[in-house]
């Protein structure tokens, strides 16, 4: 690497704008015109070397350069703040109401929202943030954040550090706030550095130069809010690992006891009871909102019991579970348990639990029963038998029956609308008949049957819905935006601020350079100078 020697003899790596001992500006310097005597200094970083305008040779400078370029950040941020705004066109799928008709995707896109959600679910738009293009983005800034962060900090790091009270007299006159007396007493000059120093200005001395200083701390404000950022990032990213991040649904019936999903088989919760409350119909408060709306939900919750597996499970037995805890998830009121909390997020009314049924004479107008079976429609056998020598085969179950292309299917796989195709088997070896059974239907496939099939009752439940999640990335979040806030207020309610005093011969140079607010600069000048023949510095900025 080339180094730069300055005529004040300090060595200067290769790059650098100005000396890092007296602030001269390096002569044919290629990235800022430094030499310009008509221009003031640009201050940026303190004429610091960067290695992204010093390096530009191997694979790896040219991709520290190119992440180095705030262009590049600011370009990966708008295409992170478009992905996201398309995001929320649709409900992304974790979102989708409890209540649709169906919660898969490919059905729900399309049927909800026709071909443009066709086109959103296709694109891979419903599961945005989780997607692995996303969670590149997401990294890429990130790195970004890192690499401008450090080609930038470190050099100002140094250039901060290294600082010096005597300054070239070229870089004192190219600052912004600047001034010259001929003649000041050595009484004056004292007057001077106490008045900096009421000023609450950290003053440094070196033969009668002199350098006062405050508010340092505030130009590390930027890389403070980039620390924040790139935790709240790494929490983003963290997200998409399971330990880290659960975000899930369950559907748990009456009396039904299931895995709760994202405890890998650890956890399960029995659906004790199903309380729904809705608001009275009487009461005035709310009887013109009921009468458009239907009935309301008042409070609807599930008496819920948490169970723990117990050891290893044995292959074909069930597990051993020890009751954890037992409580009642209500809407806001979740249930917390071992890092997961249970949300109380839907519900589904009369989805059918059994259906009985009665084999009859088709010519039997009263439809007198010749025996009856019922079927559990979670759990259907192959084959009911009945008392008087019939037996009835299950053929075909359709628990959420729908026609589709005149073709017989299952929207879903739970028992909301169920339908069936039944073989029954008479007594004495008499043919078997085949009949199509359903809510509202009854269909005679030959129109020969001698036998019928009817509902003769049925029994319903709830169905509770519930959002499970856990989520150790928060702290992360909450750490991340803490870190970013205290960036802001470092950076916008405090100002480095500095003033350098230069004698010559009997008179001094006053120069003054601030990270922003110029008007509180001068006006900290003019208190220390007040009652001394120092004249006030000019804003060289507005005499140009």
């Amino acid at each position: 690497m080339n180094k730069i020697k300055c005529e004040c003899g300090h060595v200067n790596p290769e790059g650098t704008v100005l000396c890092e001992a007296c602030g001269k500006p390096v002569e044919g310097n290629q990235h800022i015109d430094g030499n310009d005597q008509r221009k003031l200094l640009n201050m940026r970083y303190d004429g610091s070397a960067r290695r992204s305008q010093t390096y530009n040779k191997s694979i790896v400078d040219k991709i520290w350069n190119f992440f180095s370029s705030v262009k590049v950040g600011v370009w990966l941020i708008v295409l992170a703040l478009i992905a996201s705004a398309i995001g929320t066109v649709f409900p992304q799928e974790q979102y989708i109401p409890p209540d649709a008709p169906s919660r898969a995707p490919s059905v729900f896109y399309e049927a909800q929202y026709g071909t443009i959600g066709q086109i959103y679910y296709q694109l891979g738009f419903h599961n945005l943030y989780g997607s692995w293009w996303y969670m590149l983005l997401i990294a890429l800034i990130g790195v970004s954040l890192v690499i401008c962060s450090i080609d930038r900090f470190v050099p100002l790091y140094k250039a901060l550090r290294m600082q010096k009270p005597k300054r070239h007299t070229t870089f004192l006159k190219r600052q912004r706030l600047f001034s010259e007396t001929e003649q000041v007493s050595a009484d004056e000059k004292e007057k001077l550095v106490s008045g900096l120093k009421k000023q609450r200005y950290k003053v440094w001395e070196e033969n009668g130069h002199v350098l006062a200083e405050k508010g340092r701390f505030s130009r590390w404000g930027p890389y403070v809010n980039h620390i924040g950022l790139i935790l709240i990032l790494i929490a983003a990213l963290l997200r998409m690992t399971t330990f880290m991040y659960i975000d899930d649904y369950v559907w748990v019936r009456e009396g039904e006891q299931t895995v709760i999903p994202g405890t890998e088989g650890e956890y399960y919760i029995k659906n004790k009871d199903f309380i729904l409350e809705t608001y009275d119909e009487n009461d005035e408060r709310f009887k013109e909102a009921i009468n458009k709306q239907g009935n309301v939900a008042k409070n609807y919750q599930t008496n819920a019991i948490i169970y723990k597996k117990k050891g290893d499970n044995v292959a074909g037995a069930d597990p051993e579970l020890e009751k954890v805890t037992e409580e009642k998830i209500r809407m806001n009121h979740p249930l917390k348990f071992d890092g997961y909390t249970l949300y109380q997020a839907g519900y589904q009314q009369n989805e059918f639990k059994s259906m009985t049924f009665k084999v009859h004479e088709t010519d039997d107008p009263e439809e007198t029963s010749l025996g009856s079976f019922t079927i559990d429609l979670t759990q259907p056998k192959d084959k009911y038998k009945l008392d008087n020598g019939f037996s009835v085969d299950v053929t075909q179950y359709y628990p959420d029956y729908e026609l589709e292309e005149d073709e017989p299917a299952s929207e879903t796989p739970y028992p909301r609308n169920p339908a069936f195709v039944f073989t029954v088997h008479p007594p004495e070896n008499e043919k078997s008949e085949t009949s199509f059974v359903g809510i509202g239907k009854n269909i005679d496939a030959t129109g020969e049957n001698n036998y019928k099939l009817g509902i003769e009752d049925f029994d319903t439940r709830y169905v509770s819905g519930l959002t499970v999640r856990r989520d150790y990335t928060l702290p992360l979040f909450i750490i991340g935006a803490a870190i970013f806030m205290i960036g802001v207020i470092q950076g916008m309610y405090w100002q480095h601020r500095r003033i350098w005093l230069h004698p010559r011969g009997e008179g001094i140079m006053v120069a003054g350079h601030t990270n922003k607010n110029w008007f509180g600069l001068k006006k900290d000048i003019e208190q220390v100078i007040a009652d001394t023949n120092v004249n006030m510095v000019d804003d060289q900025l507005e005499t140009d």
